[in-house]
């Protein structure tokens, strides 16, 4: 007779003990601090992007942001790390340009750019001009496409080095117009801008805080800029687009994404947050000084940014035969 009772009463305990578990998991997220992996030592443009919006996402998140610098292979390792993390949404990867570069460049890379990863947003672009020696008469970049193809292969133009985004960037452009350019790679960006600004090269794709100064000295004449849309740094600057060659994109960038499989409610909370971020006056003012276009668009639009840039500098590396072992 005492065994029904105590039948209830158990089924009781077990009811509230699962409501309590079930209460647990449904916790919103996040309920923990999120790690924040950057493939670069800090100083370097992602590491400076990460910590300008990592403070007023954390507040925005309610959790602690904390950067997890993994510097090695161009992003390699620290994208490798992220792609065998858990897909809680408690890991977070700072993307640049390589991101959707090395594919090309490297032979074998232990992750699928697509497949292992979850995008989330895209979250500044950043612009790069194109800037010539004033010993060049060229006042435009029609002028400049103009004498380059009246003396073709005669044009030398300086990068950080093969497979650095200032080489690819002045290809893409060489191909799109249509002209035949001289590649001078030097071990670093600033030995490359050391050597536009004494006219050892003529051309160079440079980052707008590390050229304006220069341009508006006189020393260097600025052509136009590499992005989609007019920089907000230098707003009178024409886009190459617009300046007869349309669609043309040749900016750096630094995007979050996921492993794939996190959930769609971290991805959605952790983009829409970012965007909001991103809005706030003090954020974007010290981005546009530092040459870079706030963006914070949607997961859906960032993974077509990734497939459309994978595509584009996958076929350019291929045919300048490049790799990285």
């Amino acid at each position: 007779m005492m065994k029904i009772p105590i039948l209830l009463a158990a089924k009781v305990v077990m009811a509230g003990l699962c409501a309590t578990l079930t209460g647990v998991h449904a916790q919103p997220y996040p309920s923990k601090p999120v790690r924040m992996i950057v493939g670069f030592a800090p100083g370097g443009g992602t590491d400076v992007t990460a910590r300008l919006i990592v403070q007023p996402l954390s507040e925005a998140l309610g959790q602690r942001v904390i950067i997890d610098n993994r510097p090695g292979a161009n992003g390699v390792l620290a994208t490798d790390v992220t792609a065998k993390a858990p897909p809680d949404g408690y890991t977070l990867l700072m993307v640049n340009l390589g991101h959707t570069v090395n594919p090309g460049l490297y032979k074998k890379l232990p992750y699928d750019t697509v497949r292992d990863f979850a995008p989330v947003t895209l979250v500044v672009t950043l612009t790069n001009l194109l800037v010539v020696h004033p010993s060049l008469p060229a006042k435009s970049v029609a002028d400049f496409v103009r004498l380059a193809k009246a003396k073709p292969g005669t044009i030398n133009y300086g990068s950080g080095g093969h497979g650095a985004s200032s080489h690819l960037a002045v290809e893409l452009f060489a191909k799109t117009a249509g002209i035949d350019l001289v590649h001078v790679a030097y071990k670093s960006g600033g030995l490359s801008a050391v050597a536009l600004l004494s006219g050892e090269v003529a051309m160079s794709f440079n980052s707008i805080p590390s050229t304006l100064s220069y341009v508006k000295a006189g020393r260097l004449r600025a052509l136009g800029v590499s992005s989609l849309k007019r920089s907000l740094g230098v707003p009178d600057v024409p886009t190459i687009a617009e300046m007869g060659y349309p669609g043309f994109s040749a900016s750096g960038i630094s995007g979050l994404v996921a492993p794939a499989g996190t959930s769609a409610e971290a991805i959605d909370k952790v983009q829409a947050e970012t965007a909001k971020v991103l809005k706030q006056s003090a954020v974007v003012e010290r981005l546009v000084a530092l040459g870079m276009d706030p963006v914070g668009n949607t997961p859906a639009e960032f993974a077509q940014f990734i497939k459309a840039d994978l595509e584009k500098w996958t076929r350019l590396t291929r045919e300048l035969k490049l790799s990285l072992q």
